[in-house]
């Protein structure tokens, strides 16, 4: 059995180097927050606390059992395994030891409206971007709810896009594990994605800009189309 490291880490206590611990996303919150850029504050689940879980609950022979030959190509059959795979994790008990971290790190937060993010350990790779393929809960209120969206972000990674694109990549279902980073919830007026290179073309002189009004999910969600900036450097 997995002896459990870490279960919950601060934004202000990680950097660039802890990317298995708490995913891309993760590392960059920490980033951000040690160069005094002003980030909604908040902690992270790490992956280590994800492994263990599926490790604990019993459930990660089940998972390989149902994703052994599977044919990705079959639409139809890949949503049918990825559904069954997530109400697996869904529905299987988080240890006390994690879910008590989580729900006293949320105490010392406010109790207050927060942020259940998805932090992949394999995000943002030059080779590969994992990035909006697992799932996020905004507006999350209250101790339980909060553990449930984290294990809910756990599932996610169970998701048929996911399971496809790991599959494409040839990474390996068990290497990649994820963090969930939970932080303030803030009620912006407008939001955007910004990229420093043009991802379209790699033309590093531009930069690109997508926006809407209020909360960012509507563009990562692909519910809107965004405004579109493209700003010379």
């Amino acid at each position: 059995m997995r002896e459990l490291g870490k279960a919950v880490v601060w934004f202000k206590d990680v950097t660039k180097n802890d990317i298995p611990l708490v995913g891309g996303k993760g590392a960059n919150l920490g980033e951000m927050t040690g160069a005094g850029i002003p980030v909604p504050q908040g902690f992270i689940v790490t992956a280590d606390a994800y492994f263990y879980f599926i490790e604990n609950a019993g459930i990660d022979g089940v998972i390989a059992d149902k994703l052994e030959g599977l044919d990705i190509h079959n639409s139809l059959r890949l949503q049918k395994v990825a559904d069954e795979i997530q109400e697996i994790i869904r529905t299987a008990d988080i240890p006390a030891v994690i879910a008590d971290e989580i729900e006293k790190a949320y105490k010392e937060m406010g109790r207050g409206l927060v942020a259940v993010r998805s932090s992949a350990t394999a995000e943002d790779l030059p080779e590969a971007s994992f990035a909006g393929q697992q799932a996020t809960f905004l507006n999350i209120l209250g101790d339980k709810n909060v553990v449930n969206a984290v294990r809910d972000c756990w599932a996610s990674l169970f998701g048929a896009r996911a399971i496809f694109y790991r599959h494409e990549q040839g990474f390996e279902h068990f290497k990649v594990g994820i963090a969930v980073p939970v932080q303030h919830m803030v009620q912006s007026e407008a939001s955007g994605v910004m990229f420093t290179v043009d991802p379209m073309n790699g033309n590093r002189d531009v930069i690109v800009i997508e926006a809407v009004i209020g909360l960012g999910e509507m563009i990562v969600s692909g519910d809107v189309t965004p405004d579109h900036y493209a700003v010379k450097k």
